[in-house]
């Protein structure tokens, strides 16, 4: 029996620590609030009311009932987690039409930090990308407004507007002497989350910026692709899943089934309610959004469960990213190279409420295969490499455990046994291990990282950073994958 959280809609996951201005990471759940099951505390609501009368009669200004309550709730959610939001009638909705790959805005994700708007990362081929905005830049003013005292929520309404209306940001950026001053046209995003780009003969690169509804299947179909322009015979891909912050919990579980065989299991969560304990595995029903669609999986060259795989990962991995590169690490299907991921182990569900609004609520902590959980602690890559000095200023050093009020770590002070996870069910490959699985025996020998390719030419980086940077992490995951198919089977 499927519960009413994963039934009734999607689970959402991302690495958004606060509204994103593209709001694209949504799901819906049709689900009553569980009871407490607790007397509420009567003194504190005193108090509550006590507040509420004093600013009623007090306060400089008079202030509008509605704005106060909405404030409260607005401020009880946001003190649970990062993660955890009240959405109103305009982010509510913003957030499922971010679900299907279109929407207004410039194309940033962004958070809220020291009373400043904080760049997560801007998405591929928006008008924030093609301007220059990078990770972790600080946006200080928005025309000739200043953020600081606005609300995450004014500053994503001013951001947002008509398509080529200009807007100018004034941005603070590490290392840089003054502010920056941009100015750049919103526009209507139309997201592609799956983009196929051929390496060298028989190697390409999958890049998928965010995991949207419709993710699966445009990965389905770009390794059809990818077989099709290879006569049949590829020699080895490489899946880019770098600054990817999340999305569909769906979407994730059919990505990592592109690789994966059927009934392997992808992912289990744990939380108090029943409904949030799910062990997902490689079947239909937790991929397809309704049973009428078409099984994307169904047509896969049969090739792809063996190709040889490198997923590349960084700081800026997030979430359903981390699900996927921690199912295949478990499964011993590719190897996971670049830096931490990010480390957000939890999942949200969005609970609609009257009057059109929601509440954005951390549901489950979720779990890879052989029951490792990555709150705050992100996947470890089986090969460590960092990026060029760029992306490592850009992004900061931001992980899921820097954020105040993270969830901790279920397993972090056990001892061996202990853990508080679930073994997984049967027909999945390995059990709940004392310790985490081994990771896949890579050769020792350091990985060459090439600046350029036969050609003379740099090899480009897809993303936030433009596509004229040299790209070392892609180039080791070439050379591995050269190293693995020159290797006698």
């Amino acid at each position: 029996m499927v519960g009413p959280l994963k039934k009734l809609g999607l689970i959402l996951l991302g690495a958004l620590l606060g509204f994103a201005l593209t709001l694209n990471f949504s799901a819906v759940a049709d689900k009553a609030a569980t009871p407490a099951g607790s007397p509420l505390p009567i003194e504190d609501l005193r108090v509550f009311s006590e507040i509420f009368g004093r600013i009623k009669s007090d306060y400089v200004e008079p202030v509008d009932d509605h704005k106060l309550i909405k404030e409260a709730i607005t401020g009880m959610v946001a003190g649970l987690d990062p993660h955890s939001a009240y959405l109103d009638q305009e982010a509510y909705k913003e957030l499922q039409d971010g679900t299907q790959g279109e929407f207004g805005g410039l194309g940033i994700e962004v958070t809220m930090e020291d009373g400043l708007v904080k760049v997560v990362t801007p998405i591929d081929d928006t008008p924030a990308s093609k301007a220059g905005i990078k990770s972790g830049d600080y946006i200080i003013k928005l025309d000739d407004a200043a953020i600081k005292g606005m609300t995450l929520n004014d500053a994503v309404k001013r951001m947002r507007g008509k398509p080529d209306t200009p807007i100018t940001l004034t941005i603070l950026r590490k290392n840089e002497p003054k502010p920056l001053v941009i100015t750049l046209k919103r526009a209507i995003i139309k997201m592609k989350s799956v983009k196929l780009k051929e390496l060298d003969p028989g190697y390409g690169e999958i890049r998928i910026s965010q995991f949207q509804e419709h993710t699966g299947e445009d990965l389905a179909n770009a390794v059809e692709q990818f077989y099709k322009d290879n006569k049949d015979q590829p020699k080895g891909l490489i899946l880019d899943l770098r600054n990817n912050p999340g999305g569909l919990l769906n979407s994730a579980v059919g990505v990592a089934g592109v690789f994966l065989p059927p009934e392997s299991l992808v992912v289990y969560t744990e939380g108090r309610v029943a409904d949030a304990k799910m062990h997902l595995t490689v079947t239909p029903e937790n991929y397809l959004r309704d049973a009428s669609e078409k099984d994307y999986l169904l047509d896969l060259p049969k090739g792809i469960k063996k190709l040889p795989l490198v997923v590349l990962v960084n700081g800026g991995s997030a979430s359903a990213s981390e699900i996927v590169a921690g199912a295949l690490q478990d499964h011993h299907r590719a190897l996971i190279l670049g830096t931490r991921t990010f480390g957000k182990g939890s999942v949200q569900t969005i609970l609609p409420l009257s009057g059109n609004t929601a509440l954005k609520l951390t549901t489950a902590r979720y779990f890879t295969p052989n029951g490792r959980s990555i709150q705050a602690k992100g996947i470890e890559p089986d090969k460590v490499m960092a990026d060029d000095a760029d992306a490592v200023e850009a992004t900061l050093g931001i992980h899921e455990s820097d954020l105040t009020g993270h969830l901790s770590n279920p397993t972090d002070g056990t001892k061996p046994g202990d853990a508080a996870v679930k073994p997984v069910e049967s027909g999945a490959p390995t059990a709940l291990p004392e310790t985490p699985a081994a990771t896949p025996a890579v050769d020792q020998k350091p990985v060459a990282t090439p600046a350029s390719d036969k050609a003379g030419k740099p090899v480009h980086k897809p993303g936030a950073k433009g596509d004229e940077l040299p790209d070392p992490q892609l180039d080791a995951a070439r050379a591995y994958l050269k190293q693995e198919v020159a290797k006698p089977h």
